[in-house]
């Protein structure tokens, strides 16, 4: 366990010192695109994060070869470099998109060369545990196209869900740390060594995304962009594929009786790692009804709206910060509770704690709703918005009435006169025009207005 987070600190560490230098390259290169109308933040802000964030991972994956350990896991299996390989080339195609948006397509193919690279160095699913069943082994090409879809589900499932500040980096990161005690539960717990590659690519992960975080919490100094959302996307499916198709069934025979019981027994642990898409079933829900609300409209999948589950939280009347807490709060209960209910399936303390929490759940959904306020006790101690409006005293009332009927009768003026603009500060400035023209100022076009300037 130490060894794993000294990698774990090792990735976080590179990848916080680098994302500062990264953002002002960024700034260099005018990888700063136009706020567009489904974008949150008001500001332009540099993309290119991913550069960090990738390496961070080959920071982590180096410090790993080198410990005692998890060096093993070098020795033993190819996974770590056909990570790196399909890594390298999804970053890539990553910064590309950033600096010059590459179309869809072209990025969608170069996914599926991603992990077809990764399948070719043996990062692949062998077999399947089916309930009922037991193993079933997979033709290579079957094992090839479901390594392959489930890359680029997951690919693009994490880089849908890249709309707020902090929001793909923290749920990722909550499901990378969901996957690591259970990558970690079987390597151990089981002396299962072929669950050790999955374990070292979940702490490397969370190294990444807690790194990233600092910077791109709101509001954000700089963005991830799809260097950054694609690469976790692809390390967090390969984590999965890892242990879900290299890790075989039949070594738990010593601990359950039979191939069959033992398949049957962890049906519940598989299944978040048989679908990673479990783990983040909050982002493929999101991607599963972008993909189909936008063709029903007649439009190409990838074509980016304002339909996403972090949006509606915003048009409800959720803050940017408490809309991505929210998606944190189902991420940690969906990923946790599925690794709880592996654990131990028989507790109804388990499947009762989750559907209290659900509920929880659905009350901070719709908080905005009824809008709580706190007792005068605790009004000191809870943000503004919360607070009892105290009713204002008969001479600020008076006070505050003055400077509004004088912009009111100055905005009838302006309509009187036949400006056609009933604005209250467009009055104010006409007279003061007025007043620097009396003074003998001369005029100057400025942005495409006629102004008065003094000489």
């Amino acid at each position: 366990m130490r060894e794993y987070l000294l990698t774990l600190c090792i990735t976080a560490a590179v990848t916080y010192l680098l994302t500062e230098p990264v953002r002002k390259f960024a700034i260099v290169a005018r990888a700063m695109p136009e706020i567009r109308a489904r974008d949150v933040h008001k500001q332009p802000t540099p993309r290119l994060g991913g550069i960090a964030m990738f390496f961070g991972l080959c920071a982590g994956l180096l410090a790993a070869d080198h410990l005692a350990n998890l060096s093993d896991v070098f020795v033993k299996s190819n996974e770590p470099r056909a990570l790196l390989s399909g890594a390298a080339l999804i970053w890539l195609i990553g910064v590309l998109d950033d600096k010059f948006e590459i179309d869809a397509l072209i990025k969608l193919g170069g996914q599926m060369i991603a992990a077809g690279v990764m399948v070719m160095q043996g990062l692949t699913i062998l077999w399947l545990p089916v309930p009922g069943v037991g193993t079933v082994a997979l033709t290579q090409w079957q094992g090839t196209l479901l390594t392959v879809a489930l890359v680029v589900i997951t690919i693009n499932a994490v880089n849908f869900v890249d709309g707020l500040d902090g929001l793909a980096a923290g749920m990722v990161c909550i499901a990378a740390a969901a996957f690591f005690m259970y990558a970690y539960r079987i390597w151990y717990s089981y002396g299962i060594e072929a669950a050790a590659p999955a374990t070292l690519f979940a702490a490397v992960l969370m190294g990444m995304c807690l790194g990233f975080l600092p910077h791109n919490m709101h509001p954000a100094r700089i963005f991830m962009g799809d260097s950054g959302s694609m690469l976790i996307g692809l390390v967090l499916a390969a984590g999965a594929i890892s242990v879900t198709g290299q890790v075989d069934p039949d070594l738990m025979n010593l601990f359950t009786g039979s191939e069959r019981n033992s398949v049957h027994q962890m049906v519940p642990v598989y299944i978040p790692l048989l679908m990673p898409l479990t783990i983040i079933a909050i982002p493929t829900a999101d991607f599963v009804f972008a993909v189909v609300r936008r063709t029903w409209r007649g439009q190409s999948p990838f074509a980016a709206d304002r339909g996403h589950l972090h949006h509606r939280l915003l048009q409800i009347g959720h803050s940017h910060s408490r809309a991505v807490l929210i998606m944190y709060f189902w991420a940690a209960l969906i990923g946790f509770g599925a690794l709880a209910y592996s654990v131990n399936n028989a507790s109804m303390w388990i499947v009762l704690g989750i559907v209290v929490l659900s509920f929880i759940g659905l009350v901070l959904l719709l908080l905005p709703r009824f809008q709580p306020r706190a007792p005068r006790w605790a009004e000191r101690f809870v943000p503004p918005r919360y607070r009892r409006r105290r009713p204002r005293a008969a001479g600020q009332d008076t006070a505050l009435a003055a400077p509004a009927a004088g912009e009111a009768e100055a905005a009838q003026a302006g309509e009187a006169a036949g400006t056609g603009e009933s604005s209250a500060p467009l009055a104010t400035t006409a007279a003061a025009v007025n007043g620097a023209s009396a003074l003998g100022a001369r005029p100057r076009l400025l942005d495409g207005r006629k102004t008065e300037t003094s000489r």
